[in-house]
């Protein structure tokens, strides 16, 4: 009977393992972000982009909303959706597309920090075709 549930168990572990392999994984934007602002033309100084699970994002000031579609990274912004071409390799995200003329390169610095309590995440704006 030991041998019929660890063959089983086997079984299942192996196949579990292979269903999990099979699934494309989705990289990680979650963190806080450095980009120098000196990339290209511009002549500001460095910011830093707060990437958060409950899907805020905070710049500054400002709070957006974020979401991952397919191979494109949604940020609401103003109220309607601006969508990015993104790409995560190790700690470095690059975003292009959207309203940006050159594509931009981000630092992973460490985790994200918590969303202040008294600033909400901001509702989605209305749907677009996904």
């Amino acid at each position: 009977m030991r041998r019929l549930i660890l063959i089983a168990l086997v079984l299942v572990t192996s196949s579990a393992s292979r269903l999990a392999a099979q699934r494309p994984t989705t990289p990680s934007i979650l963190g806080t972000w450095h980009f120098d602002l000196r990339q290209g033309d511009k002549k500001e100084g460095p910011r830093t982009v707060i990437v958060r699970e409950d899907s805020s994002a905070s710049y500054g000031d400002e709070t957006a909303r974020w979401r991952i579609v397919g191979d494109s990274l949604w940020l609401a912004i103003g109220g309607e959706w601006e969508v990015y071409g993104f790409r995560v390799r190790g700690a470095r995200m690059t975003l292009s597309g959207g309203d940006l003329t050159d594509p931009i390169t981000f630092d992973r610095t460490g985790p994200p920090t918590p969303r202040p309590a008294n600033v909400a995440v901001p509702p989605d704006p209305k749907k677009r075709a996904m």
